[in-house]
């Protein structure tokens, strides 16, 4: 897979992708992650990328044409993956992000990130540029920056060979909407603190059956509505 960001603040990226999951990825060649600086599509001399929105208001706007340019810019490299591109612009208004959407991501072969910046950023690019809107909860960031990281994390690790055990994500929370059970390791009793005895017993049936009641439990309490 190949992920391209489209961002005016490129070096925060540059901790969560040397790090874990993503960097052995990258390693791996699992996945091409490109952060690229939208200032250098801007074709204002002192490289701008925002404005005054028309009719008045607070704040500044970021320009169309920096995105259309960039994304242009990326489309005649990769043309070979124009079929198999989700262009996704991260914002407030749009669809929420969550296991099944991570899942659907992962199966393109290129995904585009356009981050936003300050009140937002023109409308044309949402209308006419952007496959979708993606966000990652109900409340405001300052730019779509960190959205992108949690997308990236999300979707690199349902990369075939992402993970060092393949089944690893299969169990995961939200993979059949419900919660994971709880999961112990030693000591077997840490200050009274003991591990289920069913997990000690050696019966895999009667352990899978606990992890799946558990499993119900948990979304129950914590999580009803994912319950159908």
């Amino acid at each position: 897979m190949r992920i391209d960001v489209l961002t005016i603040f490129p070096k925060m990226f540059d901790a969560v992708l040397g790090e874990s999951i993503i960097k052995r990825a990258k390693e791996k060649k699992v996945v091409e992650i490109n952060i690229i600086d939208l200032r250098l599509f801007s074709k204002d001399k002192h490289r701008k990328v925002d404005d005054k929105p028309f009719g008045g208001g607070p704040g500044m706007l970021m320009n169309a044409e920096p995105f259309f340019e960039a994304v242009n810019y990326i489309r005649k490299k990769t043309k070979d993956l124009r079929l198999k591109t989700r262009t996704l612009l991260l914002g407030p208004k749009g669809r929420r992000f969550d296991q099944a959407l991570a899942l659907k991501l992962s199966r393109y072969e290129h995904v585009v990130l356009l981050c936003g910046h300050y009140e937002g950023i023109d409308e044309r690019v949402a209308k006419h540029l952007a496959d979708e809107e993606i966000s990652i909860g109900d409340f405001v960031l300052t730019g779509g920056e960190l959205p992108a990281m949690v997308i990236i994390d999300g979707v690199v690790r349902l990369l075939p060979g992402a993970l060092g055990d393949e089944n690893s994500c299969k169990d995961e929370s939200f993979s059949e909407d419900l919660l994971e059970c709880p999961h112990y390791t030693r000591p077997a009793d840490y200050n009274g603190m003991k591990v289920p005895d069913v997990l000690l017993s050696g019966d895999h049936e009667k352990i899978e059956e606990w992890r799946k009641k558990e499993a119900v439990r948990i979304t129950k309490k914590k999580r009803p509505d994912l319950l159908k």
